[in-house]
């Protein structure tokens, strides 16, 4: 039976009939909960319907809407139902969103669970070395007190033992002598008497240790309460509240810079209600490129309040961009359109670099035996050959392309390794540029790779990586497997790694402006160097090499310095000055030495190669003129005796000539 009906008024228009006796059906209730009825009449004849009151309308009704503005029921009803069909696409439109956003902070809290797990294991592991040695530290005084004691017991019990039998001698002689005494003198004793008279003699004038010959004294001494406080404040672990959606730059540097000069951003992290974060240590990475890829590495100082600073330098005129992330995730406004220009000072140098005063013309000067050298910005009219053998990679996520390749490797069995930082990975390839393996997955769990920015190879073959954003350096075997990580909760920043004549690990850490050597096995040697610009400090270290005589040489970036220290953090030598010429330096990068001792340095700023000898002189350049560098970042020997150099805003790596 329906509770609906149509039928014909006198004017021949169909109308839709509601039963009073139907009206709370389930379907006409549902009906007028969607679209209000006529009720005052009982829900006699519905046919109208007043957009103003909302409700549908009967004859009876009419005069009560007079004045209302009405349309047909059925154009209502077809209209709410497009309405409702429109809002039900725009909800719906939002499930893919959702899922992604769903699928991002699950893959976070899986990584948040994971780095949980990474530092329980890291505190268990911390807290049993302690135990043992504690426990160690505990035998070791037990054993002391031991042999202390041993060595006093010894010297009091033979003082005892003398003076019992010093003792014994006296009570029985003198027992002895009082029984001759008591007896009647006769000429059978008097040998028995002059026998004891003698030995009474000896017994007067025996020596025996009638003072101690040692003391009781056996104390303990433990200063526990500096250990006590130590251990109350021992580890710590860090977070922030910061979100990137939230968080915001300022600063000129957002906008504008002028090339080769330092620009600088200022970013005020918040958390998710737009609170400003207190504390520092949020993972922030930050990135100046062009549209065909990063080229530009710059430094971010952690200012421990919640806010941070990014100081960066772009070699050359043009349009770029300044991505900033939190967390991986883009801040407010990020990425940010960057003009560089050249203020008018540089134009002029530009003039006068044409009439003949570059920089450029003292170094064609300075010749290495397989060819002239000159700038590598700068072609001459008689061009020589360059000393380019090849080159390899295009931009690029696969197999022997790079995106913002930074550190690099050479092992003693013809292999280059390449760390390719925004593709999480380390790539692998012949002496002869051939492709030979990559490995790395991106996360932030042990095994993982977020960031890698240096490459070493270990005597043992184990492939050393520094990963700048995990904070950590991971170990891996030769074939790319897993095996350790060190400098967890150390390490701020590694950028560069490189292994001594001992096989120890040298770090430098690029945000802690630190030098650290560690055992393979993860233990802290020694650290040395501090945030500054003295002869013993970096401003924004980035790779290290060593040289024969088991010294580091590093390359402080943005002091425009070389400086080698011993293995005690002893400064040997420092040579570099910010500038053009031979030996001068805009913010060095990778470092490496000859069999020689001679010390070859990738000169970021001037996009170039420069030779030097041991004690810090200016030998030659590597001719790049002919295919220029931009950008050049780690670099190293070969064991054909090649340099290698990751050309990291040219997205590939060059191998050149090089005469030891």
């Amino acid at each position: 039976m329906s509770t609906l009906t149509f039928d014909t008024n006198s004017e021949g228009q169909s109308q839709m009939l509601i039963h009073p006796r139907y009206s709370c059906h389930p379907s006409v209730a549902s009906l007028s909960s969607f679209l209000p009825s006529c009720k005052p009449f009982n829900l006699q004849v519905a046919d109208l319907y007043c957009s103003a009151c909302k409700c549908a309308l009967c004859e009876d009704c009419l005069p009560n809407h007079a004045e209302h503005p009405k349309v047909a029921l059925s154009q209502a009803l077809e209209q709410h139902r497009n309405n409702l069909q429109e809002r039900l696409g725009t909800v719906q439109d939002r499930l893919p969103q959702i899922s992604d956003v769903l699928s991002f902070v699950k893959e976070i809290l899986q990584q948040l669970t994971n780095q949980r797990a990474s530092i329980e294991e890291d505190i268990q592991s911390s807290f049993e070395d302690l135990h043992k040695q504690l426990d160690v530290r505990k035998s070791v005084l037990l054993m002391e007190l031991e042999v202390t004691y041993g060595l006093k017991q010894k010297v009091l019990q033979a003082q005892i033992d003398s003076l019992l039998r010093g003792e014994g001698d006296i009570t029985t002689t003198c027992t002895q002598a009082e029984e001759a005494l008591a007896g009647d003198p006769c000429v059978a004793s008097l040998q028995v008497e002059r026998e004891l008279w003698e030995r009474l003699g000896e017994l007067a004038g025996l020596g025996l240790p009638c003072q101690p010959e040692e003391n009781d004294q056996l104390d303990l001494v433990m200063e526990t309460d500096g250990l006590r406080k130590s251990i109350h404040n021992l580890g710590t672990i860090v977070t922030t509240s910061a979100v990137a959606s939230q968080s915001e730059a300022m600063g000129a540097g957002l906008e504008q810079c002028i090339v080769g000069h330092p620009a600088s951003v200022t970013i005020v992290t918040r958390d998710k209600s737009g609170g400003a974060c207190k504390s520092g240590n949020a993972i922030l990475s930050a990135e100046v490129f062009t549209p065909d890829g990063s080229i530009v590495d710059g430094e971010i100082v952690d200012h421990k309040n919640g806010t941070y600073e990014f100081v960066y330098t772009v070699p050359k005129e043009g349009d770029f961009s300044l991505a900033l992330r939190l967390y991986d995730q883009h801040i407010k406004g990020s990425p940010f359109k960057l003009t560089v220009t050249k203020t008018l000072e540089a134009e002029l140098d530009v003039g006068a670099k044409r009439r003949g005063k570059s920089p450029g013309q003292k170094k064609k000067g300075s010749k290495r035996a397989s060819s002239a050298l000159g700038t590598p910005r700068r072609k001459t009219q008689n061009p020589i050959e360059d000393d380019l053998i090849f080159r390899i990679g295009t931009k690029g996520r696969n197999k022997g392309e790079f995106t913002n390749l930074q550190g690099v490797a050479a092992s003693s069995n013809g292999r280059i390794l390449i760390a390719d930082s925004n593709n999480q990975c380390v790539q692998i390839f012949s002496n002869e540029g051939e492709f030979k393996s990559r490995f790395g997955v991106r996360g932030r769990s042990p095994g993982q790779l977020q960031r890698p920015t240096g490459v070493a190879v270990h005597p043992s073959g184990d492939i050393i990586i520094a990963d700048y954003d995990n904070k950590w350096v991971s170990i891996f075997s030769c074939e790319g497997k897993f095996k350790a990580k060190l400098g967890s909760g150390r390490l701020m920043g590694p950028k560069g790694v490189s292994v001594d004549q001992n096989g120890h690990v040298i770090v430098v850490d690029n945000k802690a402006c630190t030098v650290f050597i560690f055992q393979l096995t993860g233990k802290l040697i020694t650290k040395f160097g501090s945030r500054g610009n003295g002869d013993k400090q970096f401003a924004g270290p980035h790779f290290a090499a060593v040289n024969k005589n088991n010294e580091i040489i590093v390359t402080d970036f943005h002091n425009h310095s070389v400086k080698v220290f011993t293995l005690e953090g002893e400064l040997v030598l420092k040579f570099g000055s910010n500038g053009e010429g031979n030996g001068q330096f805009n913010a060095p990068t990778g470092v490496a030495v000859d069999i020689n001792g001679n010390i070859i340095v990738a000169d970021w700023g001037n996009s170039r190669i420069q030779v030097f000898d041991g004690s810090g002189s200016f030998l030659s350049y590597i001719n790049t003129s002919a295919d220029p560098l931009y950008g050049p970042q780690g670099l190293a020997l070969t064991s054909d005796g090649h340099v290698v150099v990751a050309d990291s805003g040219n997205h590939c790596f060059k191998v050149y000539r090089y005469l030891q």
